[in-house]
């Protein structure tokens, strides 16, 4: 079986395609896609793929948008960090999804429908707007502030004196810019739903940075970047070389 994958993460698209081949050895990933434009141009052109996997945010928009461009005749299964609150949407308009981390049964189970389906037709055009209108309005609204359990006292902190999110031991924790820790309940996916993205960017797996925290950006090896913050990390902030161009037009926009 021939698969395209839709991912703007090398980690997470690398993991996928481990996953894929491990459970069927026959399943062969053609391409793999990192931005709307470029699953436009794809998409349009004849091809031989039979099933999709398509991650939500891309690295210039959403991936529902490409819907609006084209007509994607292929079942797609949708890959995504969302919330369960988000997940409603999904549930509503009937189209399948795998939520982040990608669990081997979970996708096991999501091959074996798709299998015993073989669905020949794509996603109707009026659930692609009802998800694309859903999570236009959510990332419109973002979080202000957080009310953190700290020594028995629940502490409103407020959005814009967080310097930047890290995970530390397995746990997430919120630095201030007076140079403060608190521990933050969630994952760094679903803190990065929450965050204006003009605010804040996700710098890799373990870090989320808010703009006026960056002091300075080094040249690393292999066309890495290495990113100083302020209060400095007790932890060396690596922006792979896969993202570090779109970073770069981040810091400059």
């Amino acid at each position: 079986m021939n698969v395209v994958i839709v991912e703007d993460e090398l980690a997470a698209s690398d993991n996928l395609t481990y996953l894929l081949q491990r459970i069927d050895s026959d399943i062969k990933v053609i391409k793999v896609l990192d931005s709307v434009k470029s699953s436009v141009a794809y998409f349009s052109k004849q091809q031989t793929a039979e099933l999709v996997f398509m991650d939500i945010h891309l690295a210039d928009g959403i991936s529902f948008e490409i819907f609006e461009q084209i007509t994607i005749t292929i079942p797609v299964i949708f890959t995504t960090a969302f919330n369960q609150y988000t997940l409603k949407a999904f549930k509503v308009n009937s189209i399948d999804y795998l939520l982040k981390p990608l669990d081997q049964d979970e996708l096991t189970d999501a091959l074996q429908q798709f299998k015993e389906q073989k669905q020949d037709k794509g996603i109707a055009d009026d659930q692609i707007k009802g998800l694309l209108d859903f999570v236009k309005e959510k990332e419109r609204t973002y979080k202000t502030t957080f009310l953190i359990n700290h020594r028995d006292q629940l502490i409103p902190i407020k959005t814009q004196d967080i310097s930047y999110f890290q995970i530390d031991t397995g746990v997430v924790k919120a630095t201030t810019f007076d140079n403060k820790s608190y521990v933050i309940d969630g994952k760094l996916e679903e803190l990065e739903e929450d965050l204006d993205p003009n605010n804040f960017y996700r710098i890799n797996r373990q870090c989320i940075l808010r703009r006026d925290a960056l002091s300075k950006i080094k040249q690393y090896f292999n066309g890495k970047l290495i990113v100083e913050v302020t209060p400095s990390s007790a932890e060396q902030i690596v922006v792979s070389k896969a993202k570090a161009a779109e970073f770069k037009t981040w810091v400059a926009s």
